[in-house]
C-alpha cells in the first residue's frame, strides 16, 4: 500500500484520493506521509542556515 499527503485537505490518503498534482508522495508508510510537512520544514530551515 502507498500513502500520500493531500495539500488541499492537509491529511493522509491512501492510493484513492485527490489528484496526484495536489498531494505529496507516495510514501511507503502512513507515518512518513503524516510527517512529510515537518520534515520539509526542517530541511528548509537547514538550508536557510547554510546560506547565512
Amino acid at each position: 500500500m502507498q500513502w500520500w499527503f493531500c495539500l488541499i485537505h492537509k491529511n493522509v490518503e491512501e492510493n484513492d484520493g485527490c489528484a496526484n498534482a495536489s498531494r505529496l508522495g507516495p510514501y511507503e508508510t502512513r507515518e512518513l506521509a503524516e510527517t512529510v510537512m515537518d520534515r520539509m520544514s526542517k530541511r528548509q530551515e537547514d538550508l536557510d542556515g547554510e546560506e547565512d
